[in-house]
C-alpha cells in the first residue's frame, strides 16, 4: 500500500501525518523535530492551537539543516473568527508568518461554524454566550480560491464539515475541496461520511484516530479506546500496539491520519505500521466497535448543564446523519 494520497488536484499528501492539537509550548518542537528526524513528512497545524510559532521553529531548522521544502506537506487551518472573506487572506499571512514559511501545501476552513469578527478567537457576551456570526460558507470559500491564485496555499479544503456542506462547495465552487478532516476511529467509524466523500473526489482524513483521551471535555465513564479488550486482543495477534492497530485500520480504509503526541518513543511507534497489513476478518472485528460515538462536540458550560458549543448555529455541522 502505498503511504501517499494524490489528491483531486493532483497533488500528493502522505497518508500518515503528526497531528499537534493539543501539543503545549515547550513540547511541541521537539515533537516536529523527532518527527521528522524519523521520517514523518506531514505536519498538520491550525491557528487556534497556539503553537505554530513553535511548529516553525522547527521546520525552519530542519529546513535549514538540508530537508527539502517541496518534501514536506504542511496543513493549517482558518479560524472561525476569520469566515468573512475580507479577513480569510490576513489569517492565512499570519500562519505563514509564524510558521516562517512561503506557502502552505493545504489550508482547511476549521469548522463550519462563524465566530463573531475581532481579536478574541472565542467572542462571548458577559453572560458567557458565544457570540456567533451567520457567515456564508461559498463566499468564505470564494476566497480560499484566492488564496489558490495567490499561490499562499496549493490545496485548500475542510474540516468537521457534513455531506451535505461538502457537496455545496463542489457543486457551486470554482476549486473543489481536496481534503474533509474529521473525527474517525473505531467508535465513530464514520463510513457513509466517507464514502460520500470519495464519490466525490473528495480525500478524508482522520482526526483523533486514539480517541482523543486528552481532550478537554472529557467526562469519567467516557470510553477510552485504547484499553478496549477486543481491541488489545487484535493487538497481541500481530505483535503490535492497539494505537498501531487502529492507525492501520484507518489507513487501509484509504484514509490519511494524523495521531497526535509529543512523546517521541510513541512519535516512533507511531509511525511504524508499515510492516504488517491487517486481515479483512480482522478489519471487520474493528468495523463492529462503532458506536456512532462523537468525542469531539465542544463543549460550554450554560445553564448549569454542559452544551454543543456550536448547536444554535445555522452551520452547526453535526444535526444530520453525516
Amino acid at each position: 500500500m502505498s503511504l501517499v494520497k494524490t489528491l483531486n488536484n493532483g497533488v500528493n499528501m502522505p497518508l500518515l501525518g503528526l497531528g499537534t492539537w493539543k501539543s503545549k509550548p515547550g513540547e511541541v518542537k521537539n515533537a516536529v523535530s523527532t518527527a521528522l528526524e524519523l521520517g514523518y513528512r506531514h505536519i498538520d497545524c491550525a491557528f487556534v492551537y497556539g503553537n505554530e510559532a513553535e511548529v516553525g521553529s522547527a521546520l525552519v531548522e530542519k529546513l535549514d539543516s538540508g530537508l527539502d521544502r517541496k518534501d514536506i506537506f504542511i496543513t493549517s487551518k482558518l479560524w472561525s473568527t476569520f469566515h468573512h472573506p475580507d479577513d480569510v487572506r490576513n489569517a492565512i499571512v499570519e500562519t505563514l508568518k509564524l510558521l516562517r514559511l512561503d506557502y502552505l501545501d493545504l489550508y482547511l476552513i476549521h469548522w463550519p461554524t462563524a465566530f463573531k469578527r475581532g481579536d478574541s478567537l472565542f467572542p462571548k457576551d458577559l453572560e458567557g454566550n458565544v457570540l456567533y456570526y451567520d457567515s456564508n460558507l461559498l463566499e468564505t470559500w470564494q476566497a480560499m480560491e484566492k488564496l489558490v491564485d495567490e499561490g499562499l496555499t496549493k490545496s485548500i479544503g475542510v474540516s468537521n464539515f457534513n455531506s451535505q456542506q461538502v457537496a455545496e462547495l463542489c457543486d457551486k465552487g470554482r476549486i473543489k475541496p481536496a481534503v474533509n478532516q474529521v473525527e474517525i476511529h473505531p467508535y465513530f467509524s464514520q463510513y457513509p461520511l466517507i464514502e460520500f466523500c470519495h464519490l466525490r473526489g473528495v480525500a478524508v482524513t482522520a482526526y483523533s484516530p486514539l480517541g482523543s483521551p486528552d481532550r478537554p471535555w472529557a467526562k469519567p465513564g467516557e470510553p477510552l479506546l485504547l484499553q478496549d479488550p477486543k481491541l488489545t486482543a487484535i493487538s497481541k495477534k500481530y505483535g503490535k500496539t492497539a494505537a498501531q492497530v487502529v492507525i492501520r485500520w484507518v489507513l487501509q480504509r484509504d484514509v490519511i491520519v494524523i495521531p497526535k503526541s509529543v512523546t517521541p518513543s510513541r512519535i516512533k511507534e507511531n509511525f511504524e505500521v508499515s510492516d504488517f497489513v491487517l486481515t479483512d476478518e480482522d478489519m471487520k472485528k474493528i468495523d463492529s466497535f462503532n458506536r456512532d460515538c462523537r468525542l469531539i462536540v465542544p463543549r460550554i458550560e450554560k445553564d448549569g448543564a454542559s452544551v454543543y458549543r456550536d448547536a444554535d448555529h445555522p452551520n452547526f455541522p453535526f444535526n444530520i446523519p453525516f
